[in-house]
């Protein structure tokens, strides 16, 4: 197991629950570090990391079916307070003698939480609290050693702890917005409970950060995969702090960039960080190979393929580098099943989690694989990256060769960066980009009629995707202002000819997804 990036912290098991993540990021935001662990990690594992205390998530099953995930029954021995939420306090609880049953009225939503002893982990919270319930079953019968510290209407141990381990068991959900005194709870548990301190923070980060590196690389030099998009950029501005001239930085202008990439990623990171900056002009090899592609999975497939060659042929005469920097983030790591348990649906198809592949020689460095995406962007802050770059909105890694459905032809491109860009700058100057999560156009592969002074069009259609996300595991479509959408269409049909139509995608994801391809 790698050094954790901090010397307190409290590792979270996870027994599959949607909210895990948030979980973990409710515990950094409150100035802990948490780690994501799988749910049978031993005692003796847990006991390297020396934790403050422990969170065991909620999660799908039924403790009492077969095949139920279970943690080592030893947890308790370790000596550190637990904290069970939902499915967490089923499990916990069974271990330490209660019984659990499903529940004869199933709670899914908001329920109204009655305290019955506010002494330590309902501290200075209402008598009387909305909470977020989210199961089919429930602690039934509570043994003798237990107290109940809450309840609800159908619910009679909302909230219970055990009189001799330190062990408290929540059967709603503290993490999400919806329990409202939620972090409260949490806070309580970590400070009042687990006596942790409040400093986790980046600068700490960041000085761990730099040393992990240097005994990683030694003398060695590092090449890092430039892309423009945040983390990448972040890596890069790290690895510049924690090695200088040991860093090479490669661009591969593949053709399917924003409108200014190039110049923008130029003039950042050769002339503010002074970084030894190789770009490489490959528009046309990756637009060839595009030719009469349609289907997604090809596009990125071959977008790959070719990458890994031109980053294979422009690394080739760089002496004494052995190591790969990515941008690998926590997420990245979980959603692509290569994470703490192994039993995340491999949805990110195009991440290339664990590294480019063997052939390229180099061994990786993933100095961010800890982070979640706002806490790389405090690290990139810290590091003095500026604000437009640390605030970019996310940009898929087959570039707008995922947002120009069907075949990819420079001509199309073209359009597509010029509607991104009229669409960017009304986000902008409206004051709606930090607002908003991630902004785009796409341009459809399909003609609409249209009419233009006295004649009538048969001309291309765009649409625009605006959402808000915390964790871009979840997002909702962007309420933008009619009148900011208004000037957004009329823009783009007038000054862009080729496109005769604006549409606005109002799809959450799920069932969606952010991109379209």
């Amino acid at each position: 197991m790698n050094p954790l990036p901090h010397d307190q912290v409290i590792p979270i098991l996870d027994f599959g629950s949607q909210y895990v993540q948030l979980i973990a990021r409710r515990v950094r935001e409150a100035g802990v570090f948490s780690i994501l662990v799988r749910p049978d990690i031993s005692v003796d594992e847990l006991k390297a990391m020396n934790p403050k205390g422990l969170i065991l998530s909620g999660g799908p099953s039924s403790v009492y079916e077969e095949n139920a995930p279970q943690c080592d029954p030893n947890l308790f021995s370790l000596g550190v307070p637990v904290l069970g939420i939902c499915y967490g306090m089923q499990a916990a609880s069974t271990v330490l003698g209660a019984q659990v049953r499903g529940a004869s009225s199933r709670e899914y939503g908001r329920a109204q939480l009655n305290i019955l002893d506010n002494s330590d982990l309902l501290k200075g919270i209402p008598e009387h609290t909305a909470v977020w319930m989210s199961h089919g079953d429930q602690v039934d019968t509570l043994h003798e050693d237990f107290i109940a510290l809450a309840k609800t209407p159908t619910c009679p141990f909302a909230a219970v702890k055990h009189k001799s381990q330190p062990f408290y068991g929540v059967q709603f959900h503290p993490e999400v917005t919806h329990t409202p005194h939620g972090i409260e709870l949490l806070s309580n548990f970590l400070f009042q409970i687990c006596k942790c301190d409040a400093t986790w923070k980046m600068s700490d980060f960041v000085d761990t950060a730099i040393a992990r590196v240097r005994e990683q690389v030694g003398n060695s030099r590092v090449i890092c995969g430039l892309s423009g998009g945040v983390d990448s950029s972040v890596v890069a501005a790290l690895l510049a702090k924690a090695i200088g001239k040991q860093l090479t930085c490669i661009f591969v202008d593949n053709g399917v960039l924003r409108k200014n990439e190039r110049d923008m990623v130029e003039n950042m990171f050769r002339d503010h960080f002074d970084i030894d900056l190789r770009v490489i002009d490959a528009e046309k090899e990756f637009l060839d190979d595009l030719a009469g592609v349609e289907e997604p999975q090809t596009k990125r497939t071959r977008i790959g393929h070719r990458f890994i060659d031109i980053f294979k042929e422009a690394s080739a005469d760089i002496e004494d580098a052995k190591f790969l920097a990515q941008g690998t983030l926590y997420p990245d790591v979980i959603e692509s099943g290569h994470g703490h348990s192994g039993q995340a649906a491999n949805i990110k198809l195009h991440h290339n989690v664990g590294g480019l592949p063997e052939q390229l020689g180099f061994e990786l460095i993933e100095p961010l694989r800890d982070l979640f995406k706002d806490e790389v962007r405090k690290l990139g802050e810290v590091l003095g990256l500026p604000e437009q770059m640390v605030w970019r909105h996310p940009f898929p890694g087959p570039g707008l060769a995922v947002r120009v459905l069907g075949e990819v032809t420079k001509e199309k491109l073209d359009l597509l960066r010029d509607a991104d860009e009229i669409l960017l700058e009304e986000i902008v100057s409206n004051n709606l980009y930090r607002r908003t999560a991630q902004v785009f156009a796409v341009l459809l592969p399909i003609k609409a009629v249209g009419v233009m002074g006295d004649g009538r069009t048969y001309e291309s259609v765009v649409a625009i995707r605006a959402v808000e996300s915390q964790d871009f595991m979840t997002a909702d479509w962007a309420r933008i202002p009619y009148d900011v959408l208004a000037t957004i269409s009329n823009r783009i049909i007038n000054e862009i000819r080729g496109i005769n139509r604006v549409v606005y995608d109002i799809s959450s994801k799920p069932p969606a997804t952010i991109e379209w391809e």
